[in-house]
C-alpha cells in the first residue's frame, strides 16, 4: 500500500533523527561529566578547556547528521539529495573549522594563563595572541574556500586574485610589516625589557615603557614619551644600562696643583671615596674604590676616582656626593685645585712694563 510505504519511510526518518538526537544529548551529558571530573583533578589543565570547547561542536555534528540521514531516508525527497549532500558538506566544513578554531583559542588561552607567567620573558605573552589570530584567519579562510568550491564556485581565479592582492597589500604595508618583524626580533631576542634604561646611538635615551609589535616606547629624563619604530631599534646600536648587571661604574676626574703632596692626595681621596660607598644610598659598598693619576695638565696633575653605583640613578647620587665631599676634604687638608695657570717667561733683562 502507498500509504503504508510512506508511513514506513517517515517512521524510519523519524527514528533516525530521534536516535541521533538522543546520541547527541548523551554525548553532551558524558562530555560535561568528564569535564567536571577533569576540572576537579586539574582545574588549570588543557584537557578540561579542550573538552569544554569541543562539546558544543560535537553535539551539533551529531544533530545535523541525524537530520541529513533522516531527510535522505525519504524517497519523495530524492530529487533533493544533491542539495542535502552539499548542505551537509557545508555544515561539516563549518563545524570542522569551528572545532579547529576552538582548539587554537583554547590552547592559546591556556598557554597565556598557565605557561607564559612562568617564562623569563614577555615575548610569548605578546606573540601567542598574534599567532592565534593568524591561525584563526587561516582556518576560516580555508573553510571559506572549501565552501565556495562545494557550492560550485571556481576558486582558481579567486586564488590568483588573492595572490595579486596579497602582493599589493604587502608592498603597501612594507613599513608596517618591517616594524612587525622587527618587533618580533626585539621581543624574542630578550636584550631589552620594560624598565631598562637604554640609549640609542645618535638618538634618545630613557626608560623602556613598552615593547609592542610596531614600536618601542621610552620615557626620557624630561618625562617625555618617545615612540621609536621597531625597525630603527633593530637596526641601531642600543646601549642597555641594565645589562648584564644594573650596577654602573662611576668615574670622577679632577686635578691638584703641582705643589701638592701626591701621596697625601691619593690617601685623602680614597678615604672620601670609601665614606661615600659606606654612607650614600645607591653605592655598592662591596666594591673598593680605585684611584690613579693620569696626566700632567697645564695647571694641575689630573687624577681619577673609580667606584660603583647600584644603577644609573644611583650613579648621579654617588657622583654628586663624591664631588661635594672631596671638595670639602681638600679644603680641610689645604690641598689646592688650581685655576688655569700660565707661566710667563720674560726676555733677559726685561721687566713687566717693557713687556
Amino acid at each position: 500500500m502507498p500509504l503504508d510505504f510512506i508511513s514506513e519511510n517517515l517512521l524510519l526518518a523519524l527514528a533516525l533523527f530521534v536516535v541521533f538526537l538522543i546520541a547527541a544529548v548523551a554525548l553532551h551529558v558524558i562530555l560535561r561529566i568528564s569535564a567536571g571530573r577533569i576540572r576537579r583533578r586539574a582545574p588549570e589543565g588543557l584537557a578540561y578547556e579542550a573538552i569544554k570547547g569541543l562539546s558544543n561542536s560535537a553535539v551539533l555534528f551529531l544533530a545535523f547528521l541525524g537530520i541529513v540521514l533522516a531527510l535522505r531516508a525519504l524517497p519523495d525527497l530524492e530529487s533533493w539529495q544533491t542539495t542535502f549532500t552539499r548542505a551537509w558538506t557545508l555544515l561539516s566544513v563549518l563545524l570542522v573549522a569551528r572545532v579547529l578554531a576552538n582548539i587554537a583559542s583554547v590552547a592559546a588561552s591556556w598557554y597565556i594563563r598557565t605557561v607564559a607567567p612562568r617564562t623569563a620573558t614577555q615575548a610569548d605573552d605578546r606573540m601567542v595572541p598574534i599567532l592565534r589570530r593568524i591561525v584563526l584567519v587561516v582556518i576560516y579562510g580555508l573553510a571559506a574556500l572549501i565552501a565556495l568550491d562545494t557550492l560550485g564556485v571556481s576558486i582558481t581565479p579567486l586564488l590568483g586574485g588573492l595572490g595579486i592582492t596579497g602582493l599589493a597589500v604587502a608592498l603597501a604595508l612594507q613599513p608596517t610589516l618591517s616594524n612587525f618583524f622587527a618587533g618580533t626580533y626585539v621581543l624574542t631576542d630578550t636584550a631589552i625589557h620594560p624598565g631598562d634604561y637604554i640609549e640609542l646611538q645618535g638618538g634618545p635615551a630613557g626608560y623602556v615603557i613598552d615593547i609592542g609589535w610596531r614600536s618601542t616606547k621610552i620615557r626620557t629624563w624630561l618625562n617625555n614619551l618617545v615612540i621609536i619604530p621597531n625597525s630603527i631599534v633593530a637596526d641601531t646600536i642600543v646601549m642597555n644600562y641594565q645589562g648584564p648587571d644594573p650596577a654602573l661604574n662611576v668615574l670622577v676626574t679632577c686635578g691638584v696643583s703641582y705643589s701638592s703632596d701626591l701621596a697625601k692626595v691619593e690617601r685623602v681621596s680614597l678615604e672620601v671615596a670609601r665614606e661615600v660607598l659606606q654612607e650614600v644610598p645607591g653605592a655598592v659598598s662591596t666594591e673598593d674604590p680605585w684611584f690613579g693619576y693620569d696626566s700632567f695638565g697645564d695647571s694641575n696633575i689630573g687624577f681619577w676616582i673609580f667606584l660603583q653605583a647600584e644603577d644609573r640613578i644611583g650613579s648621579f647620587v654617588v657622583t654628586n656626593e663624591l664631588i661635594k665631599r672631596l671638595h670639602a676634604r681638600f679644603a680641610e687638608e689645604s690641598i689646592e685645585i688650581n685655576y688655569p695657570v700660565r707661566k710667563l717667561v720674560y726676555p733677559d733683562g726685561a721687566g713687566r712694563k717693557e713687556v
